[in-house]
């Protein structure tokens, strides 16, 4: 597993559609394993493909439940209405309100090609709807109500430092 570069808004792969996954390979496991370690790394939780700068209808969650592999992922079904505050990997110390769905039923392949269906809420309702809207080009910063705000996340490294002292 390897720790991959993550695109941010200037690079216009991130505004490009993803092509489906034909044939799950060796080369999608890998790409699999590199985003979800990349995702850690980078505290997310979730990482598209394109994030990675590949075109693939691939991404990887983790809301707090374990880690989701999605393979050509499809929304079957929203409802409901959240409106809260999102980020992205992509775009860095930047947040704003976005509304999603409540509630959706998402249909995904996992990494072994078998098809699932999987319904979600709240944050995790979220998080597949950010991360499949990557997969068609779509950054949340499209879809912010008002202005996006400028924020700062803690840098586990300096509380590791400051436990020390």
């Amino acid at each position: 597993m390897a720790t991959r570069i993550i695109r941010t808004s200037e690079d216009e792969i991130l505004r490009k559609k993803c092509k489906p996954v034909g044939e799950i390979n060796q080369r999608i496991l890998t790409l699999l394993d590199d985003m979800a370690e990349t995702m850690y790394a980078a505290n997310g939780v979730g990482l598209a493909a394109p994030q990675v700068g590949m075109l693939r209808r691939i991404a990887v969650i983790d809301a707090g439940s374990g880690l989701i592999e999605l393979i050509n992922p499809v929304i079957l079904e929203k409802s409901g209405e959240q409106c809260g505050n999102e980020g992205c990997l992509s775009v860095p110390n930047k947040q704003g309100r976005v509304t999603r769905p409540q509630h959706i039923r998402v249909e995904a392949l996992d990494r072994e090609g078998d098809k699932f269906i999987m319904e979600a809420d709240g944050l995790l309702a979220r998080a597949f709807c950010h991360e499949i809207d990557h997969l068609d080009g779509i950054l949340y910063t499209d879809l912010v109500e008002g202005e996006l705000e400028d924020v700062e996340f803690d840098d586990p490294e300096d509380d590791e430092e400051n436990a020390e002292e």
